[in-house]
């Protein structure tokens, strides 16, 4: 693979916005009631692998985290997982809050009960429950970092999946919703595993093996079914083949859509590179949507209509909000280098 891989390749991009339009679209058919339908569950059973993939494809694109000090890796990483995880919480909570207390006496059936438990249990936020991810994101990655300071440790994650597994066997009672992070560093080393694996090899070689992962995860798929909702470190069917088939269909497709270069698909590959803000911004949107609806007596619960409506006004509103999301850095994570900072001092930003 050697040069090809210094280019930008668009198949993560591609994966990425997947990802994001299959995890909006879950949340809109949950807000709607749709969720439980036949075809919907297969759609979820089939693509139950693509939350793991952002910690796959973190790992495939790191290149370590032992330099500096631990202070500064714990800056950096607070600065954008941590604080964007808090501020769009409150955001979430902001909108949720507004509207909850004169809701909930009203419609009990369609607004969920508060729990102090909910404050150490889970990682979401009332209002934005999606978040969890940033959370989780920012363990695994304090995780690798002292897990890199052993030579050969990053072996013993093999085993990592057994831990969440067990989290999820006793009741998933781990503190602010943190079962998942095990599998998820799992995940997070067998993207570094496959870029070492693709740098060693020939694209025929990497083409050839991909497919054949492909193929096995299909063939497993209705042979021993398995899947894994990393959401809430539940597993489904069978248990151990859920993380084979994950390993397998993150392997196989990041080999088949690399090697074979890809070209850029607009659509997806917009959504892929500003996934943050389609992330952190569509579950505010959706409890605005539902609450307001709520507020004139109107449920959007069991409607099929709604889903039409918001499946395309959530992702043109935050498609629409990329520019301005992106600029607040408190929100998507992405502040100024050093460097950039002291070479834009004095001039007026753009």
């Amino acid at each position: 693979m050697n040069n090809e891989l210094k280019k930008r390749n668009h198949a993560f991009d591609i994966l990425c916005g997947i990802c994001i339009i299959r995890m909006v679209t879950l949340h809109i058919m949950s807000f709607c009631g749709q969720d439980k339908q036949e075809w919907w569950l297969e759609v979820m059973r089939w693509s139950f692998f693509f939350m793991s993939f952002f910690f796959f494809k973190a790992g495939y694109f790191n290149k370590g985290t032992s330099a500096g000090t631990d202070l500064d890796y714990l800056r950096d990483r607070s600065k954008r997982l941590l604080v964007p995880y808090l501020m769009s919480g409150i955001i979430g909570a902001i909108v949720y809050f507004s509207f909850y207390f004169p809701l909930a006496s009203r419609y009990k059936k369609f607004v969920e009960p508060l729990e102090w438990s909910h404050v150490w249990m889970k990682s979401g936020f009332y209002g934005n429950s999606p978040i969890w991810f940033l959370f989780s994101f920012f363990t695994v990655y304090m995780m690798v970092r002292y897990i890199d300071k052993v030579k050969h440790l990053c072996w013993l994650t093999i085993l990592f999946p057994a831990v969440s597994y067990w989290a999820y066997s006793t009741g998933n009672n781990v503190p602010m919703s943190l079962g998942n992070a095990f599998i998820a560093c799992y995940f997070f080393y067998l993207g570094r595993l496959w870029r070492w694996v693709m740098q060693r090899f020939g694209n025929q070689q990497v083409m050839a093996a991909s497919w054949l992962m492909v193929a096995a995860f299909v063939v497993l798929g209705f042979v021993s079914p398995g899947t894994y909702n990393m959401s809430q470190n539940v597993f489904t069917g069978n248990a151990l083949m859920a993380v084979v088939n994950a390993t397998l269909i993150l392997c196989g497709l990041a080999g088949v859509l690399l090697t074979l270069q890809v070209p850029r698909i607009p659509l997806l590959c917009f959504i892929g590179e500003h996934s943050m803000v389609f992330f952190i911004s569509h579950y505010p949107m959706l409890y605005f949507y539902k609450f307001t609806h709520l507020s004139f007596g109107r449920s959007i619960y069991g409607r099929v209509d709604d889903v039409l409506i918001l499946l395309p006004v959530i992702f043109c509103l935050c498609a629409w909000l990329v520019p301005y999301v992106e600029r607040v850095p408190w929100l998507s994570g992405r502040w100024p280098s050093p460097q950039r900072a002291s070479a834009t001092d004095g001039k007026r930003p753009d």
